[in-house]
Order: C-alpha cells, then structure tokens, then sequence
C-alpha cells in the first residue's frame, strides 16, 4: 500500500501560481526559495529594462527580473501588494518581481499540457506547458529562459 502512495506522489506536481502582466504564470514549487515583500532595489548601470537591479538576500547580492516586462508584457506598475519571488535556477539565484501569488496547485503530470504551436520560438522556450484551471490557463514557467535571455542581453 506505501508502494501505491510513493508512486503516485511521483506523479503529482505542486506549482506556485502568480500574476505578472495580468496574466497567469506559475513555477514549480521546488524551483522556489521564498516570496518576499517588494523592497527597493539597487539599479545598475547599462542593464536591460526588465532588469530591475540587485538585491541583498543574507549576504548575497542577486538579480530582481521585472518577469511581465521580460516576457514583453510591459513593466509592473509598483504597488505594496507586488512581490519577489527568489528561486534557484541551475545554482543560480533570482529574484522576479510579480504582480501577487495565488495559490499553490497540485496536478498530475498528465494535466499539463504542452504549449501550442504558435510559431514563437521564444514561446515555446519561456512556456514549458499549460495547466487548465477553472475557465482559464496558468502558464508553466521555464526559468532556464528567463536567466537565458539575461545571458544574451548582457553577454
């Protein structure tokens, strides 16, 4: 009976679910070191625009990606009510500004669908699937994309 749990807790995926751009996103809950409140950041000279500047986390100076203006859904307007969500990417740590966080979904790996064809290569990369909630779709983020895209505008 152990062996049945195990197997289906294999199976089962928890996301975190946010806005950004007045849209619905999500990160898998593992990705996520914690979400904290906004606070100012550091700007830096000659970065991206959807680079918002770098933050002190414990001693450690990391990134804030403003993720609607990166994904071309216009800036986050500021608000108290916005968050950073940190999170670990390739040993890599981040910070990406959103709108608010949600709720967390638990979904079978068969529920994710894949991201349509919509002859967007840089769709196809920053979304990795779709998972129908309700009457609408949270997107599935691809955050390897998100630190890629950095890598090319600064490099």
């Amino acid at each position: 009976m152990a062996e049945a749990a195990e197997i289906r807790t294999d199976t089962l995926f928890e996301f975190i679910t946010f806005s950004a751009g007045g849209q619905s996103f999500c990160l898998e809950i593992t990705q996520i070191r914690e979400i904290r409140r906004w606070t100012p950041v550091t700007a830096l000279p000659h970065t991206p625009p959807d680079v918002l500047g770098v933050m002190n986390l414990r001693g450690a100076v990391i990134p804030i990606f403003d993720l609607a203006a990166r994904f071309g859904l216009g800036m986050t307007p500021a608000n108290e009510r916005n968050v950073v969500i940190v999170a670990t990417v390739e040993g890599t740590t981040i910070g990406l500004l959103v709108e608010s966080v949600s709720e967390i979904l638990s979904v079978e790996k068969s529920a994710i669908q894949e991201t349509p064809d919509i002859k967007s290569e840089a769709t196809r990369h920053s979304i990795l699937g779709m998972i129908s909630v309700d009457d609408s779709m949270v997107r599935v983020v691809n955050l390897d994309a998100v630190l890629e895209a950095d890598k090319g505008a600064v490099g």
